[in-house]
C-alpha cells in the first residue's frame, strides 16, 4: 500500500434523488411521483479545480450571451447556475460536451429503496441511510492523498456537517480496519459547506448525478455515455440480483441492461 502523496486532494459532493422513505402519516412512498425510487450519492475529484472552476464560468457566460437561447424561461435560473434538471436541451447538450472535454474522475454509490433494507440495516433513520452512504462512497479513497478537502452542496444545518463528519471518520475507521494500516494519523479531511452558484465545481457533479440517475431510471444511456470516460467506480450497492457483479468499473463498465429493474 502506497504511502498517501503529499498533496491536497478535492472532492465535490452531491446528491439525485432522495433519502425520504415516508410520508408525515408514516406511509411508505418510495418510488411514487415526488418521491424517488433510489438515492445516489456521487463526488466528482480533481487535484487543481481552479481550471474547472474557469471553464465552467467561461462556459455559462458564453451561453448567458446566446441570443439564440436569451428567450427561454429556464435561462434566467441558468444565468446563476447550471443545473441539469431545469437547464434547457440546448444548454444540457453544451454542458455535456464541455464536460467530455474536461479532466477529472468520479465515483458514485447508487441505493435503492428498499424499505425491509431501510428498515433492518437502518431504524427507518433516514440520517443513518444518508450517512451509511457517504461512509461507503469514500470508504477506499481518502488514503491516497494526505490533504482531503471536501465539498458538500449546502444541505441546511450544521448538525448535518456533524453527521457527515462522523461518516468520513467511519469511512477511514472501515480502510483500517480492511486493510490493516492505520491511516488517520497521516491524513487530513476538511469539510467545506458550499451552494453550487458559490462553487461551479459542484455544478459538475450535478450534471454527472442527473446522468446516472437517468440511466437508471429511465434505461436514457445517452447522457452518462458522455461522461463515462469519467467514471473509475459505480456501486448499485443493494442490487441483490446482481451481487457480486453490482460493482461498476472501467473493467466491468455499467449499462442500464446489467442491472435488475428499478
Amino acid at each position: 500500500m502506497k504511502k498517501p502523496e503529499e498533496k491536497p486532494n478535492y472532492y465535490f459532493v452531491d446528491e439525485s434523488g432522495d433519502p425520504n422513505f415516508y410520508n408525515r402519516e408514516g406511509i411508505l412512498i418510495a418510488g411514487q411521483e415526488g418521491c424517488s425510487s433510489i438515492l445516489i450519492l456521487g463526488f466528482m475529484e480533481a487535484e487543481n479545480p481552479d481550471i474547472l472552476r474557469k471553464e465552467i464560468l467561461a462556459l455559462k457566460k458564453d451561453i448567458s450571451a446566446d441570443p439564440y437561447l436569451s428567450g427561454i424561461p429556464s435561462m434566467k435560473k441558468t444565468r446563476i447556475s447550471f443545473h441539469a434538471k431545469d437547464d434547457c436541451p440546448e444548454v444540457r447538450l453544451a454542458v455535456f460536451k464541455k464536460l467530455e472535454a474536461l479532466d477529472f474522475k468520479a465515483q458514485f454509490v447508487v441505493a435503492r429503496k428498499i424499505e425491509k433494507v431501510f428498515q433492518k440495516r437502518f431504524n427507518g433513520d433516514e440520517n443513518k441511510f444518508y450517512n451509511h452512504l457517504i461512509t461507503k462512497l469514500f470508504q477506499n479513497v481518502l488514503h491516497r492523498f494526505n490533504e482531503n478537502h471536501i465539498y458538500f452542496a449546502t444541505r441546511g444545518s450544521k448538525n448535518r456537517q456533524l453527521f457527515l463528519s462522523s461518516a468520513l471518520k467511519n469511512a477511514v475507521e472501515l480502510f483500517e480496519e480492511k486493510w490493516g494500516i492505520g491511516i488517520s494519523d497521516k491524513i487530513s479531511i476538511k469539510i467545506l459547506a458550499q451552494s453550487p452558484v458559490g462553487e461551479p465545481c459542484l455544478q459538475i457533479i450535478d450534471y454527472l448525478n442527473w446522468a446516472v440517475y437517468r440511466a437508471f431510471t429511465k434505461g436514457e444511456m445517452r447522457f452518462y455515455k458522455t461522461i463515462e470516460s469519467k467514471v473509475s467506480f459505480l456501486w448499485d450497492i443493494y442490487d441483490a440480483d446482481n451481487y457480486p457483479n453490482n460493482f461498476y468499473s472501467r473493467k466491468n463498465p455499467f449499462d442500464h441492461n446489467k442491472i435488475s429493474p428499478v
